[in-house]
């Protein structure tokens, strides 16, 4: 907003006997608070607008409504200036959160990588399995959330050996620089220690650094590379473990 126009409504405001300005230590800055007439006004004016956004969404099922919250915060979540903004929280997955990592797995590895239908195809098959496979006690996966919205998702999925593979870590790039990677996996690591699993292991790609300095910051290994032209152009994959303490090798 202009500065001048700016001014101008403060200064009719001030007439009207809305506001008051006061002076503060600093002469370049003057706190400006209600009056108790301001203040009926706003409560009027704030009453009657959500009278409006009442009507608006009045018709909408509880899903929908759902729907149009989680909507508006991921549109501020994208417009946010600042890392600090919004909860964190994670959660055990639920139905319908399998779809979405494949969607999103696919969406961004495509867009950021050109990794296609094929890497969706794989991402689909994962979850397949897991879901087949499904034991509670042996595997799980968990759901990030910022402020309501899906930001991010990480699968452990029990294949054998007593060495679990982690699937399909991703964090939203909105909410990224948040902590979510290192709780959800700090919750992989906890679960797989419970469960009696001697340790994880993961495949990830050379070229996803942020995603290779989390496995590091938890005591993951990388133990092994190699080309793969799963995706089209070559590639190289690795290898990462962790093993526990105790459970042998």
């Amino acid at each position: 907003m202009d500065a001048g126009y700016l001014s101008r409504i403060v200064a009719r405001f001030e007439k009207r006997g809305w506001i008051r300005r006061d002076r503060g230590e600093d002469a370049r800055a003057r706190p400006i608070s209600l009056t108790d007439s301001g203040r009926a006004i706003f409560d009027r004016m704030n009453g009657r607008q959500r009278d409006a956004i009442a009507d608006m969404v009045r018709d909408l099922t509880p899903i929908d409504r759902e729907d149009l919250i989680r909507s508006m915060a991921r549109i501020r979540l994208h417009l946010s200036t600042t890392s600090a903004a919004g909860e964190v929280t994670i959660r055990s997955f639920r139905n319908g959160d399998l779809g979405w990592m494949v969607q999103r797995q696919a969406q961004f590895y495509d867009a950021h990588y050109g990794w296609g239908l094929q890497l969706e195809a794989t991402a689909a098959e994962i979850v397949a399995a897991f879901l087949r496979n499904y034991n509670p006690h042996r595997s799980h996966c968990w759901i990030a959330e910022l402020d309501g919205v899906m930001a991010g998702s990480l699968m452990l999925s029990d294949e054998g050996e007593d060495l679990p593979r982690l699937r399909l870590v991703f964090v939203e790039p909105f909410a990224r620089r948040r902590g979510i990677g290192d709780q959800m996996l700090i919750e992989a690591i906890r679960f797989a220690r419970e469960a009696g699993h001697r340790g994880i292991r993961l495949w990830t790609h050379t070229v996803l650094d942020a995603a290779r300095r989390l496995y590091t910051r938890h005591g993951f290994a990388h133990t092994e590379s190699a080309i793969h032209y799963e995706f089209g152009e070559p590639e190289e994959g690795e290898t990462w473990e962790i093993r526990f303490e105790g459970r042998g090798q």
